[in-house]
């Protein structure tokens, strides 16, 4: 008998707890539950196309390695055919981006489709989605090395660099999507295995190797976005030790050392693109907080001595998402008029901190921008995925 009323109790408890499930989350399901939809249907129409599709004579590296080139060097108009010069903030367009387009191409597919088994339940998502994860991280004609050893080259000055490590932040969502599908029974369990092999196998990398830890400890956005993937990755493979690590640099590291006392990030703001780059490194900083949160240590909350904490960031750059024309300091040099869209940390900050005129500012704005600049530095598209 007391074994039916502890049952009973349980069920009880279950569903009161069901019961209260943040509104706003629901609110915004409701608002992506069309184009999750549509995009799904589009994802389902998609084939693999992974590093190994498209190669560039420029690269050191084997058809298996990431390639990309270094976003603001161009050819030097002095000496055509020596080595590139820096414009910051200006963006080359002859440079080789098509590495860089298949993995937004595949984070994109498997993000809509995982959101679309989220809301379904559809197996038909997860068969489809890891058709692609398959060809990226298992099959050894298509997949990707573990590495980024030729990333963000420079003509006539490397052939790699450290810095190249942002461009895997759409791997995010790839890694947030096969946590969602994991426990579906149709997954197949050795691409499931060796698909968290691989990304055990980045993370020994990015933090062992020279490239890695230069980006680790670079002073702006840089850093954050490294924190940012190490501590998604690491929740997928179950590496502990890296989560701690991750929250703690967030909270000794990040935080004090790239937010000024109100709310500002003062390294973004000297850029050419100080709109951009804000906005950018506070959905970084963001998703921190989003991935690494729970019941013991809510990096929400936190805190430093003197107050600084994400919602005093979001507080400070909100204003000027909802009304740009208030922005303080010059356009950004370019793509000035792309931003805002409906950036990640308006959606996630809504959620936790319940605030109703963060998530209608959210709603109004572009949710499937098209300009590639914008798609780039907005690796999170998908927040459902990430909502419990």
């Amino acid at each position: 008998m007391k074994s039916v009323v502890t049952i009973f109790v349980f069920l009880l408890i279950s569903v009161s707890a069901f019961s209260q499930t943040n509104p706003l989350v629901k609110e915004i399901r409701q608002t992506l539950k069309g184009k999750i939809m549509d995009d799904a249907s589009w994802a389902m129409q998609q084939k693999p196309i992974t590093v190994t599709a498209e190669s560039c004579p420029r690269s050191a590296g084997t058809k298996h390695d990431f390639y990309s080139e270094g976003d603001y060097w161009w050819p030097d108009s002095f000496n055509p055919n020596g080595s590139y010069i820096q414009r910051d903030g200006l963006t080359n367009p002859e440079n080789f981006v098509a590495h860089r387009l298949s993995m937004i191409r595949f984070s994109r597919i498997v993000g809509a489709l995982a959101s679309a088994y989220k809301i379904t339940g559809d197996k038909k998502y997860v068969k489809k989605a890891f058709e692609h994860i398959d060809a990226w991280f298992v099959n050894p004609e298509t997949r990707m090395n573990p590495s980024l050893l030729y990333a963000q080259a420079i003509k006539g000055k490397v052939t790699g660099r450290g810095i190249g490590i942002i461009d895997t932040v759409h791997l995010m969502e790839v890694a947030q999507a096969i946590r969602v599908m994991q426990n579906d029974p149709s997954v197949n369990k050795q691409q499931l295995t060796a698909s968290k092999s691989w990304f055990d196998e980045y993370i020994s990398w990015l933090t062992t190797h020279s490239y890695g830890k230069d980006e680790m400890e670079a002073k702006n956005n840089h850093g954050t976005c490294w924190t940012m993937q190490v501590a998604s990755f690491a929740v997928l493979t179950g590496n502990q030790k890296m989560i701690d690590f991750c929250k703690e640099r967030y909270k000794t590291v990040l935080l004090p050392n790239q937010m000024a006392a109100n709310g500002s990030f003062p390294l973004e703001l000297k850029r050419t693109k100080p709109y951009g780059y804000s906005l950018f490194n506070l959905d970084a900083m963001v998703m921190i907080c989003q991935i690494l949160s729970d019941k013991n240590d809510n990096l929400w909350n936190f805190q430093t001595t003197d107050g600084r904490g994400i919602r005093k960031g979001i507080e400070y750059l909100y204003p000027y998402v909802a009304d740009k024309s208030k922005w303080p300091l010059k356009p950004d040099v370019m793509y000035w008029e792309n931003w805002p869209v409906a950036q990640p940390f308006l959606v996630f900050g809504a959620a936790e901190f319940g605030n109703k005129i963060w998530l209608a500012t959210w709603k109004k704005l572009d949710h499937s921008p098209k300009v590639e600049e914008v798609i780039r530095n907005l690796p999170v598209r998908n927040p459902v995925i990430w909502l419990d």
